[in-house]
């Protein structure tokens, strides 16, 4: 499996442990990146599920009693947002790609967003109309933009699933894009990017990846990738953890060296008490306080960095 691969399927498997999945959907979603049962059911092991005849079973995911999701407790962190807009501009290669775009009043600074591994949801869509709403215009790119979009997709699991399949020079290729598109709406503006889960994965891809127009960065517990190396950016960047998130806190030291390495104006903060995800309002993990803390880490930062 490829890291990407690899991260996804741990993810699936987390999500079973702690309860938020059957395990009949986590094989089924384990299946869709490519593992078989044996591989499949070793993974789960090896996070801590229990064995299949200890564990009871929930019902499919097809039945209601599945398919209902309780609502987190609490509001969104940040401002109402302003209304985003469906946009298309040119990609690599003579690919078209899709993002949602939500502009500022009075713009203090331009945002790239990054979707986690569901695609670009309506939650994404409404983190980028609150930096707008802050005043930052945003553009959220949809990274299965040349697979026709997230909205083509019928299952998250099948959009999560196609994603592990794209390599990572495809996914800098239309991150690099995105920065043009971000700059080119964004005239004179200084440019910032944050990410969430999959996606702030994918902040730390960029910013490993000799991307200079970049001012200040804000990934949110994503994992670092292998051997990454920022000398070639000028970001400073501001590097989100949650204290319940052994998986991607695993990887900080090495994320602290390479800022370091790289002279960058870094910070690296750890919201305690809380685990993966608990900024997005729209999954179980969310914590309210903490999602307004971290958004408002997050004001303070482009402030500095970008206003």
């Amino acid at each position: 499996m490829t890291p990407i691969q690899r991260y996804l399927a741990e993810e699936v498997a987390l999500d079973h442990v702690d309860g938020l999945i059957p395990r009949r959907e986590a094989l089924r979603r384990l299946a869709l990146l490519g593992l078989g049962l044996p591989a499949a059911t070793a993974l789960l092991t090896a996070c801590g599920a229990p064995p299949e005849s200890a564990a009871p079973e929930s019902p499919a995911p097809s039945s209601p009693a599945a398919s209902a999701t309780p609502s987190p407790s609490g509001s969104p962190a940040g401002p109402s947002p302003l209304p985003t807009e469906p946009i298309t501009f040119a990609g690599p290669e003579g690919t078209t790609l899709q993002a949602a775009w939500a502009a500022a009043e009075d713009p203090k600074g331009a945002v790239l967003v990054i979707h986690e591994n569901r695609g670009l949801t309506d939650h994404i869509r409404s983190v980028a109309g609150r930096l707008a709403a802050s005043g930052y215009s945003a553009l959220a790119l949809d990274l299965l933009s040349r697979e026709g979009g997230t909205a083509t997709f019928a299952d998250s699991a099948q959009a999560t699933a196609r994603l592990g399949e794209i390599d990572d020079a495809r996914f800098v290729a239309d991150m690099k894009a995105a920065v043009g598109e971000l700059a080119r709406r964004a005239d004179g503006a200084k440019l910032g990017m944050m990410g969430f889960c999959f996606g702030g994965g994918m902040t730390w891809l960029l910013l490993s990846s000799a991307e200079p127009r970049l001012s200040a960065a804000v990934p949110f517990y994503g994992p670092l990738p292998e051997n990454a190396d920022m000398t070639g950016t000028k970001a400073a960047v501001l590097g989100v953890y949650a204290e319940q998130d052994d998986r991607v806190n695993a990887t900080r030291d090495a994320a602290e060296a390479a800022l370091t390495g790289a002279k960058l104006t870094h910070e690296l903060v750890t919201f305690p008490g809380v685990g993966h995800a608990f900024f997005n309002d729209t999954g179980q993990r969310y914590n309210a306080d903490a999602a307004a803390q971290a958004y408002e880490r997050v004001l303070d930062w482009f402030g500095r960095h970008l206003a």
